[in-house]
């Protein structure tokens, strides 16, 4: 090396730091994230983990959790990376929705993929289950799972994975339900009675019988919308079908609690195959969107202390609503089983809170407004499910904090559990080794949902909670450590499909 290289080395050495510098503190822009950086720090007073609440910092690198420090600790180890701090803000595992209809492909124009996920993003849902039916056609199929999936890539802003439908063409075919196992579905959904979907026909118990035997040998759940419709009304019903369309007890009547008892009983009937080593060991049943307290609800404990493998979801409207807050024609509140008196809604709290009911979903169902009937306001002939993907942290949080609950509860019911029941194992907490899907919110801030606020699902007036005052407002997304929202969405749709192995 001759003088005047010598000379030089110190000032290329200067010139390489000050790029090396540079490039750190501006990385190259990331479309899928509004946060240019792939290893930094959150810090917040209240981070949820699943040993308690801290004070302390998250360190994220490549979209995983890598470290978590108290705030006794953090002295010396955040040095020299990226921190994004939310103070007083709550810090929280991102919410895992298993129960969403996005209506995608086929019926795109109800929902879809690219607005039901910013919906998701901006209510801090991180990863949500696509359920098989309302998007054209079913997915009942391996087939019919590779059209979702397609539909999916490069349109989902938050992760998603796939429920597949068990119904009577494929439930005695044990090759055609392990394709659409093996082709990546993370369990099946069967319906007890009409799905109001032509392609998605409802099945009887023994078709569900044949599906956790099959369920069995890959560990995944069925999913059961669990009400029996009599062979024939009663007496009492047609009186009702008669009486005022507009009136939601017109309605109410229509769907009482039998049918959700008469459900779970017959289910009780083949979940006892899931016990220890019993023929469907392995299989787990999870009752969807319970909505009768009562009776329904004491047959699903009774189960649990057989030991049968067994769970149950609650939904937010149920919750939320109850018969005597809708009015006439208020077509917006009508779903499946139905939301029911307040007396009821109280007994779904306690029970939740209790451990008798072990998570919660939104049952996000929207369709097209003219398909509700608002002006005509039919209860009767309207379209039912309620449209809420995007309010499922504040719906509940501002019901929840009334009742002394915590949100160390809240993760459990919205992500722990969740994420345990799909078997998304980097799901569902703020630990190492996970996904850094995360959601800082404020719990005591208030909003309005209404015209001014910005509301991404694709048809807000339809949605229940429209004229609502709402308590949690989400601050920011992250999705594998991309800054997917937080005020606004990130400019590309960069959501993993998620796909069972």
């Amino acid at each position: 090396m001759n003088l005047l290289q010598w000379k030089l080395l110190p000032l290329l050495t200067v010139i390489v730091s000050i790029f090396v510098v540079f490039y750190l503190q501006h990385p190259s822009e990331n479309k899928c994230s509004l946060l240019p950086y792939k290893h930094y720090w959150i810090t917040s007073k209240r981070i949820v983990t699943p040993q308690g609440v801290i004070s302390g910092a998250v360190e994220i690198n490549e979209g995983k959790i890598v470290s978590i420090v108290k705030e006794e600790e953090r002295h010396g180890k955040i040095m020299g990376a990226h921190v994004v701090d939310y103070s007083d803000a709550v810090v929280f595992p991102g919410l895992v929705d298993i129960h969403v209809h996005l209506d995608d492909p086929g019926r795109s124009e109800w929902e879809g993929f690219p607005s039901g996920t910013k919906a998701a993003a901006a209510g801090g849902v991180t990863t949500l289950v696509d359920m098989p039916l309302n998007n054209f056609p079913s997915t009942v199929s391996e087939e019919t799972l590779k059209l979702k999936i397609k539909a999916a890539e490069g349109r989902i802003y938050v992760d998603v994975g796939f429920w597949g439908g068990l119904v009577p063409e494929n439930a005695f075919n044990a090759t055609a339900l392990e394709r659409l196992l093996s082709a990546g579905a993370l369990g099946l959904k069967s319906f007890m009675c009409p799905s109001g979907i032509n392609d998605f026909p409802m099945t009887n118990i023994t078709h569900i019988k044949e599906g956790l035997s099959v369920l069995a040998k890959y560990k995944r759940p069925l999913l059961v919308h669990s009400e029996v419709q009599p062979s024939s009304p009663s007496s009492t019903q047609l009186e009702d079908m008669q009486d005022d369309p507009r009136s939601y007890l017109t309605y109410l009547a229509t769907r009482p609690p039998s049918w959700e008892e008469a459900a779970v009983r017959e289910l009780l009937t083949v979940t006892k195959n899931t016990r220890p080593g019993g023929p469907a060991e392995g299989a787990h049943l999870h009752v969807a969107h319970l909505s009768d307290s009562g009776s329904t609800l004491e047959l699903i404990k009774e189960a649990k202390r057989h030991g049968d493998s067994v769970s149950v979801e609650t939904c937010t409207h149920y919750l939320a609503f109850s018969e005597e807050d809708i009015k006439d024609g208020d077509t917006r509140f009508k779903c499946a089983p139905p939301i029911r008196d307040k007396a009821n809604k109280e007994k779904l709290w306690e029970a939740l809170m209790e451990g008798h009911i072990d998570m919660l979903s939104s049952d996000h169902s929207p369709t097209l407004p003219e398909l509700k009937l608002l002006d005509s306001g039919d209860f009767l002939k309207a379209w039912g499910g309620i449209s809420s993907l995007q309010f499922d942290l504040s719906a509940t949080w501002s019901h929840a904090k009334k009742r002394g609950v915590t949100i160390e509860q809240l993760a459990l019911w919205w992500s722990e559990r969740p994420a345990k029941l799909a078997g998304l194992d980097l799901k569902g907490a703020i630990a190492i080794g996970k996904h850094a899907d995360i959601v800082a919110w404020a719990p005591d801030e208030e909003f309005d949902v209404d015209d001014k606020f910005p509301i991404h699902i694709k048809h807000p007036s339809i949605s229940a909670y429209m004229g609502m005052k709402l308590s949690g407002k989400v601050l920011a997304t992250f999705v594998r450590g991309q800054l997917v929202y937080e005020d606004k969405h990130a400019p590309a749709a960069c959501g993993t499909p998620i796909l069972a192995h």
